[in-house]
């Protein structure tokens, strides 16, 4: 038996561990003609999808539905090939992800857009907020800063002049409540509102969490923000034609029609 030297034996090792940690390697293969494998988060992008199932099976088009709890693991599963497609984020979240992970995916539609609310368990309205209060703001980059340019349109703090996505808690010019800016992981934020004053808290976790954003919310985005959701794929495969049934599926008068009526403008269609 030929003796493989140590230093031989763990560069073999360490190449073995860094091919199996990569996350941008995709599968090389087309996605099969008749059948998707879906991510999304739990909520309204797990029922959306339920009733895009039904639109796609009228079209042949088989889809299989793998619900998620949390953000980051969605877009690691679709580049690691455990998923075709997903379904749960807007594009500045998957730009900022694709750039800190090194993923190779890409958006190829625009699906629901989610307005972000602020909420609370103590008042009533954001004029209501006391001076040192607790508030609290997810924690990613692009959450945190579409949190905070929501704090700003509701006239809690002033951003320095520029940032705009890209701000963060330490491009607060003004705060003149003193307010104590307080970050978590999105889908932790509702169960913890009772800890503050008010929160801003990602739609498809407020409704998981029981809450009716256009009644509960007490300051809310805009319906046109510019926070669009999209179906991301690896881009090896963003050409395949199995992805037309899903968007023509998707974007259906049918879903329009079910987002509309289940969601009373908490989502938004945005096709």
């Amino acid at each position: 038996m030929k003796r493989v030297g140590i230093p031989v034996l763990i560069s073999a090792l360490l190449l073995v561990a860094l091919v199996g940690c990569s996350t941008d390697a995709g599968t090389g293969k087309p996605l099969e003609e008749n059948r998707l494998v879906i991510g999304v988060t739990a909520g309204p992008h797990e029922q959306i999808m339920e009733k895009v199932k039904e639109v796609a099976a009228e079209d042949g088009l088989e889809i299989d539905i793998k619900v998620f709890n949390d953000y980051p693991m969605v877009n690691i599963a679709l580049a690691e090939g455990e998923l075709d497609v997903n379904s749960f984020q807007h594009e500045p979240y998957l730009e900022q992800v694709k750039k800190d992970k090194n993923l190779d995916l890409v958006a190829i539609a625009d699906t629901v857009n989610f307005p972000m609310g602020i909420y609370s368990n103590q008042i009533k309205d954001v004029k209501q907020l006391k001076k040192g209060d607790k508030i609290g703001l997810p924690n990613d980059p692009t959450n945190g800063a579409r949190a905070l340019l929501l704090f700003e349109r509701a006239g809690l703090i002033k951003l320095k002049e520029g940032v705009g996505v890209d701000a963060t808690v330490n491009d607060i010019a003004e705060n003149p409540l003193d307010l104590e800016l307080v970050e978590l992981e999105a889908a932790q934020i509702p169960r913890q509102l009772d800890e503050f004053a008010a929160a801003a808290i990602n739609t498809n976790f407020a409704v998981e969490h029981g809450f009716l954003p256009s009644r509960d919310a007490i300051f809310m985005e805009p319906e046109d923000s510019p926070w669009v959701n999209v179906l991301a794929v690896r881009t090896e495969n963003k050409e395949d034609p199995v992805l037309e049934k899903l968007i023509n599926a998707y974007q259906s008068e049918e879903v329009k029609q079910f987002v509309e009526e289940t969601f009373k403008g908490s989502v938004v269609p945005s096709w």
